[in-house]
C-alpha cells in the first residue's frame, strides 16, 4: 500500500507520520492529535516550514525531516488559563466547555426521555462543524467564521421598517466601531471565494461585516493599489456610503451590497479583469455601491405626480438616480472621503462620467432604449471600443440591480417580501394623498405571485439571456430566474383557483331562492 509520510515538530520534539494515500481526512488528524498528546475537544493548528497554516488532511505535501512542519496545540484543556484567554477574546465562548456541557446535556435527556432528541444531534453537528473551521481556517477570528457558507434552506427574516427613516448618530457609531475593528481582521480564502459566487447569502451578514466584504473587493480587483487608495479614505469613503442608505424595506444598504456582489461577481465570472481597462471595473463596482444613495422608498412616478423637491429640482428627469448621483459625489467631495484623490485629472474626469451613466441606467423607464441599443451592437462586439463598453457597462448594473432573482430561492424570496413591502408603501400614501396611484404596487390588485411572473418573463429574462450571448459562461446563472418563473407561474394559478372556488362557494345554487 503507497503511504506518505509527513515530518512535523510538537512542542519542539520531531515527530513523523505514516498514513495511506487514501486515508479519511478524520483518521489523519486523529494521527496529529495522538502525536501532540491532546485531547478529543483540543484545537489544532498545522504551519508549514514557510510559517503559513496548512489543513490537516490527507493532501499535506510530504516533506523531509529538514523541512518539518510545526504542530500547535493553540486551545488545550477547557479550565486552563491559556484557552480562557485565547477564546474568550478571538470567540466569546469557551468550546470545550460547551461541548461538555452539550454531553451532560445528553446524558440527562437520555435518562429522563430514554431517546436523544433530534435537536441534540443538530447541536452536536454544529459544534463539530465549528470546531472543524477552527482547525481549518488560518484565523481564529476571521470574518466568516460564524457563517454558513454553503447553499442552505435558511429562511431569513427579511428587513422591515420599523424604525425612523435617518439613521441616528448612534446608530452608525456603534456600526462604524465595528467595522474599523473588524476590517483589520483577515478574512479567509473560502469567503473570498463565496463572495465572488451569485449564490452568496446576504442575509447571514450584518452592516459592519458587510462594509469589511466591500473593502475586500476593492483590494482583491487591485484597486487599492493601481489607483492608490489610502485604506483609512477607503473605510471613510464607505462608512458614508453605509450613513447615507436610509431604513427603508428594500432600498437600503443591504441592497446596495447585493448590487455591488453580483456586479463583483459577474466581473469574475466574465473574466473582464482581462477584458477592460482595470478604471471601467472601478468605475462599475464604485457605481454599483453608490446607485441608490437617499432612496427614500418613493419612486420616480411619485416624485413626479407629488412635485417633489427632487422632482422640481431635476426637471422630472429620472429624480431619484440623480439625486443618488449627486449625494455620491457630495461624499467624494470631501477629502477624507474621496478615494479618487489620488487619480489624474483626466482619469477622475473618466470615472465621474463612467458612473453618471452607469446610476441614471437603473432608471427602469431607460430599459428598453439600452437594452436595444446592447443587442444591436452585440453580433460585432467590440471590447476595445469605448462605445461598445460602455453600453456593457450599463448592462451590467441593470443585470445586478435587479438580479435577486437569480440567486437562490430562500435568499431570493425575502427580497420580493421587502420590495412589496415598499411598494404597498408608496400606493397606500398615492391613495392618502389623492395622487394617481402606480398599478403595480396597489395592494388591493397585486399579489406576491402577479408581481413577479411579468416582471420576470418579459424584463428579467430578456435581459440576462442578451448578456448571456456575450458571455455563453452565465447560462448557469439563468437557470435560477427560469425556476423562479415557473415557481411564482404555479404559486398565481394555485391563488387563482383558490380565488375562483371563493366565488363559487359565494353564488347561490340554482335551487336556491334568488
Amino acid at each position: 500500500m503507497e503511504t506518505k509520510v509527513i515530518y512535523f515538530t510538537v512542542s519542539g520534539r520531531p515527530e513523523r507520520a505514516e498514513f495511506p494515500l487514501d486515508c479519511p481526512a478524520q483518521d489523519v488528524k486523529d494521527l496529529f492529535r495522538c502525536a501532540a498528546e491532546a485531547g478529543p475537544h483540543d484545537i489544532l493548528k498545522l504551519y508549514n516550514p514557510r510559517g503559513n497554516i496548512t489543513n490537516i488532511s490527507p493532501g499535506l505535501e510530504p516533506n523531509s525531516a529538514e523541512s518539518c512542519y510545526q504542530l500547535e496545540v493553540v486551545a488545550s484543556d477547557c479550565n486552563s488559563e491559556t484557552l480562557g484567554l485565547e477564546l474568550a477574546g478571538a470567540l466569546g465562548f469557551d468550546l470545550s466547555s460547551m461541548e461538555k456541557r452539550l454531553q451532560n446535556l445528553e446524558k440527562k435527556i437520555l435518562a429522563d426521555a430514554g431517546e436523544t432528541p433530534a435537536v441534540v444531534y443538530d447541536m452536536k453537528k454544529q459544534v463539530d462543524c465549528f470546531r472543524e473551521k477552527l482547525e481549518s481556517v488560518e484565523h481564529l477570528s476571521w470574518l466568516g467564521l460564524f457563517k454558513d457558507l454553503s447553499v442552505g434552506t435558511r429562511k431569513p427574516s427579511p428587513f422591515y421598517h420599523k424604525r425612523a427613516l435617518r439613521k441616528t448618530g448612534e446608530e452608525c457609531e456603534h456600526v462604524r466601531e465595528k467595522f474599523v475593528h473588524m476590517s483589520c481582521l483577515e478574512v479567509s480564502e473560502e469567503v473570498r471565494q463565496y463572495l465572488k459566487t451569485p449564490t452568496f447569502d446576504n442575509w447571514q451578514w450584518e452592516d459592519a461585516e458587510i462594509m469589511v466584504l466591500l473593502q475586500v473587493m476593492y483590494t482583491d480587483l487591485d484597486f487599492v493599489s493601481s489607483f492608490n487608495i489610502e485604506p483609512e479614505v477607503l473605510q471613510q469613503f464607505l462608512f458614508e456610503v453605509y450613513r447615507r442608505y436610509n431604513n427603508i424595506p428594500f432600498h437600503n444598504f443591504k441592497h446596495c451590497f447585493c448590487v455591488t456582489q453580483m456586479m463583483y461577481g459577474l466581473i469574475w465570472l466574465t473574466d473582464l479583469p482581462r477584458k477592460m481597462a482595470a478604471i471601467d471595473l472601478l468605475v462599475m463596482l464604485t457605481s454599483a455601491i453608490c446607485h441608490d444613495l437617499d432612496h427614500t422608498g418613493y419612486n420616480n412616478a411619485y416624485q413626479i405626480n407629488a412635485r417633489t423637491e427632487l422632482a422640481l429640482r431635476y426637471n422630472d428627469i429620472s429624480p431619484l438616480e440623480n439625486h443618488h448621483c449627486a449625494v455620491a459625489f457630495q461624499i467624494l467631495e470631501q477629502m477624507q472621503n474621496n478615494i479618487f484623490r489620488n487619480v489624474s485629472s483626466d482619469q477622475y474626469k473618466r470615472i465621474r462620467e463612467g458612473i453618471i451613466k452607469c446610476i441614471l441606467a437603473t432608471d427602469m423607464t431607460r430599459h428598453n432604449e439600452i437594452l436595444n441599443k446592447f443587442k444591436s451592437i452585440l453580433p460585432a462586439f467590440d471590447f476595445s471600443s469605448r462605445e461598445h463598453t460602455d453600453v456593457l457597462m450599463m448592462i451590467l448594473i441593470k443585470v445586478s440591480d435587479i438580479s435577486n432573482e437569480a440567486r437562490p430561492m430562500e435568499v431570493a424570496e425575502p427580497w420580493l417580501d421587502c420590495l412589496l413591502q415598499e411598494f404597498y408603501n408608496q400606493s397606500d400614501m398615492e391613495k392618502l394623498e389623492g395622487l394617481p396611484v402606480t398599478p403595480f404596487m396597489d395592494r388591493d390588485k397585486i399579489t406576491k405571485p402577479s408581481s413577479q411572473t411579468g416582471f420576470i418573463r418579459f424584463v428579467l429574462l430578456p435581459l440576462f439571456m442578451e448578456l448571456a450571448t456575450l458571455f455563453p459562461c452565465l447560462e448557469h446563472i439563468i437557470d435560477p430566474v427560469r425556476k423562479a418563473l415557473d415557481y411564482y407561474t404555479e404559486m398565481e394559478k394555485a391563488v387563482a383557483q383558490s380565488e375562483s372556488a371563493g366565488d363559487m362557494r359565494l353564488k347561490p345554487s340554482r335551487t336556491e331562492p334568488q
